[in-house]
């Protein structure tokens, strides 16, 4: 899958595409048929399929602070290993910024998708809007399209339980804590990866150890101690899972910077792992983040938090 961080890289590899544009976040099974037929129309037409991937969230670029903005359920870096593994041959980002948020709608369709992206087909939801001031809409593309010798289509909807399977549908049920219903809606469990970073080493003096993961989001998609699988690859390792106790949060009792952290306990291990990649699974909620009186309070929870994931993966192995 090639990646362009404009419509030129594009057009310095190919003519034509069959495009769609979204957001993506998560890509859940909602994003995966609308991949589907993303990659189906492309094959119709001989010509790449293309994903424009909206990077920030326009959320993100208006909000004022980072609790304003809707959790992401997936880094840009995420999306793009969730995108490769849907068959999308290219990522064409569009940077939300203030030049993109002046540029007028009929600007958009001509120099970027028409002219940047020759498109021959674009796949996208009758309630998306684009442009200064929101003002392009399905009917202004249906319009463009006719004038400019591009096939519209409406992009397919996915439900669940009569309820369309969206990335905000995800985030109140991963809020919720019922992760056999996300793995549903994601054709997946739900899983956090990130690189493991020097932290304060606060839980190894706490005689609980941890990986710290690099998050780049503003804001959580989950709160609290968590029972988690970790897939760690590296060389030693080669590819295995390992099971953990993993705190997401804002670490309110040893810290006021509001700086969000992910960090596992891994059971049974001891090993240097810093600057590895690693996926954390999340499977089960053990409690709320809280803020402690202590750090001998805080130790004491922490071990009752290793022993109920201990007792949790236990009693998931079978007979």
């Amino acid at each position: 899958m090639k990646v362009f961080e404009d419509a030129a890289g594009f057009r310095q590899h190919y003519q034509s595409s069959v495009a769609t544009i979204g957001k993506f976040d998560g890509v859940h099974t909602g994003h995966q048929l609308i991949l589907q037929q993303l990659r189906s129309k492309a094959s119709e037409y001989g010509v790449p399929c293309v994903v424009v991937l909206i990077e920030p969230h326009p959320e993100e670029f208006f909000a004022a602070t980072p609790q304003e903005c809707p959790a992401r359920l997936s880094e840009l870096e995420e999306k793009l290993t969730l995108l490769e593994a849907q068959g999308v041959d290219v990522v064409c980002r569009l940077r939300f910024d203030a030049s993109l948020q002046a540029q007028s709608a009929e600007e958009y369709i001509e120099e970027f998708l028409v002219n940047g992206l020759g498109i021959v087909c674009l796949i996208i939801g009758n309630d998306f809007r684009f442009g200064h001031k929101r003002r392009g809409d399905f009917a202004m593309l249906q319009a463009f399209g006719k004038s400019h010798g591009f096939e519209l289509l409406e992009s397919a909807s996915c439900e669940h339980q009569g309820v369309r399977i969206s990335s905000t549908f995800v985030r109140q049920q991963l809020q919720k804590g019922d992760f056999e219903l996300v793995e549903l809606l994601l054709n997946r469990p739900y899983g956090i990866s990130g690189t493991v970073v020097k932290g304060q080493q606060l839980g190894r003096d706490l005689g609980f150890p941890t990986c710290n993961v690099k998050l780049n989001r503003k804001s959580l998609p989950l709160h609290g101690v968590y029972a988690c699988d970790v897939l760690v690859n590296n060389e030693d390792l080669a590819e295995r899972f390992l099971k953990g106790a993993a705190n997401i949060g804002y670490r309110p009792t040893v810290s006021d910077s509001n700086k969000a952290v992910l960090e596992v306990h891994l059971l049974d291990f001891d090993s240097d792992l810093y600057g590895e990649k690693i996926t954390v699974i999340f499977r089960h909620k053990i409690r709320e983040e809280q803020k402690f009186a202590s750090l001998d309070a805080l130790q004491s929870r922490i071990a009752i938090d290793v022993q109920t994931v201990r007792e949790f993966f236990q009693k998931e192995m079978p007979i």
